[in-house]
């Protein structure tokens, strides 16, 4: 039987918080009938409007579901609403017990055909899918192929450095009213030549110039991806792991398989500190961070979602779990899978540091990766304060602070009523994004 997972990991799968609302008015045992799971998989049938009877599956492993309902929403409000019921245990195997006086809240039964063929095909899909990711990384590692990629990759390189030197040579006050085609070209033309990461990176060049000090900026951002450049040009010079931030910041990427097997491992009780999702191109993206409990040890875990499909929601921000990890080739190594866990989640407060702890660490960091854009932050007792053109600060008992980079202050200055909480976030370029709060009275706040 496949661990329950808590209220708070079932709400993480909503799509938009209408959703999650919804889902509670779902999770009535009343409204579900041929409910059932196992150690893969629940399903059940839910009663609609007039007549309409809603089959609803979930995929545990995924997790992945279907639903019979006309809605758009990915999960949809009976999936989300029949993995509450499962997660209070109120959807059993087997007949055992789940609701008051010994009596199953709702009927069990074996997994019905609808559902097992559902699962039936997402499993020949995915051992199809394995083997196409098999032979893909076999024609990886093919030497002709390694070598006809890192070829592609030197020549596109050397295009880009060219375009750089071209762009301060030309002087930088016509960047200011460029089109956007004119870092699109160049971002293409870095597609084509099998360097996406960095395609990206310069793709965002774009956005700059609608900054204030947009020059300067510009020119920095030039300045890195020229030092990226020349950097990979030398990268057998580098020692390993910043060889392996080199490679991974142009857009070689290292299979989860060889991360689980040749990895640096930590074993740790990991806080899960905040998580963040973005969209671009169709493809979502979570960033989770966590802070190991004894080695105060950063770690960034990633998953992604193409449309129709959703992001892991394992890791709830404001617990602790006891995993190892396998860590990314890297300097310093940041982002990591979850390689085994050792029990369940448990609610947790992280342990923070104060301003000046912080960036300590991440100029250390800054120092062994200068392309860093993002770092985790954690930092304990601080207060919010306001600066003098209005903008709000998170200010540590020594007086050290930080500027505060978010839309809506108001649901961080009510949690802290001018008293001091944890605070965890994104610090960047422009300030730290607050993502989660603790505060003594009212616990874990997602932001």
């Amino acid at each position: 039987m496949s661990d329950r997972w808590e209220r708070e990991q079932v709400l993480g799968l909503a799509p938009d918080a209408a959703s999650a609302k919804a889902a509670g008015g779902v999770a009535r045992p009343a409204k579900w009938g041929a409910t059932g799971c196992d150690g893969e998989a629940v399903w059940g049938e839910c009663r609609g409007s007039g007549s309409s009877v809603y089959r609803t599956c979930a995929d545990l492993t995924e997790p992945a579901f279907r639903c019979s309902c006309p809605s758009r929403k990915f999960p949809c409000k009976h999936a989300l609403g029949l993995l509450l019921l499962w997660s209070e245990g109120r959807v059993d195997a087997g007949g055992a017990p789940g609701g008051a006086g010994g009596r199953p809240a709702v009927d069990e039964g074996p997994r019905p055909g609808w559902a097992a063929e559902w699962l039936e095909e997402r499993r020949a899909r995915a051992d199809k899918a394995a083997e196409r990711r098999a032979a893909s990384a076999a024609k990886a590692r093919d030497p002709r192929t390694v070598e006809r990629r890192e070829r592609r990759v030197d020549d596109g390189l050397a295009e880009l450095d060219q375009w750089l030197r071209d762009q301060v040579a030309h002087g930088l006050a016509q960047a200011e009213k460029a089109p956007y085609r004119m870092w699109d070209d160049a971002a293409r033309r870095l597609v084509d030549a099998q360097a996406g990461a960095l395609a990206g990176q310069v793709r965002g060049c774009a956005a700059i110039t609608r900054q204030p000090g947009w020059p300067g900026l510009l020119l920095a951002e030039y300045a890195l991806l020229r030092l990226l450049v020349r950097a990979h040009r030398r990268r057998d010079e580098l020692p390993a792991g910043l060889r392996g931030t080199v490679r991974s910041r142009v857009g070689f990427t290292v299979p989860q398989e060889e991360v689980l097997a040749e990895g640096e491992r930590a074993r740790d009780l990991w806080c899960v500190t905040g998580a963040r999702d973005t969209a671009q191109d169709l493809l979502t993206t979570r960033r989770v961070w966590l802070l190991g409990r004894r080695t105060g040890r950063p770690a960034l875990v990633l998953s992604f979602a193409a449309p129709g499909t959703s992001l892991d929601a394992s890791l709830v921000v404001g617990t602790e779990v006891d995993a190892e990890l396998a860590f990314y080739p890297g300097s310093p190594p940041l982002r990591a899978l979850v390689a085994e866990r050792h029990g369940a989640a448990a609610a947790a407060r992280p342990a923070g540091t104060s301003v000046r702890g912080f960036l300590d660490g991440h100029a250390a960091a800054i120092a062994d990766d200068p392309w860093l854009d993002r770092w985790p932050a954690v930092l304990a007792g601080v207060r919010l304060a306001r600066g003098e053109r209005g903008e709000l600060f998170a200010s540590d008992p020594s007086g050290d602070a930080l500027p505060l980079r978010l839309g809506d202050p108001w649901r961080l200055l009510a949690l802290s009523g001018g008293g001091p909480v944890t605070l965890a976030g994104e610090w960047g370029p422009r300030g730290l994004r607050p993502l989660a709060a603790w505060h003594d009275d009212e616990g874990t706040v997602v932001l």
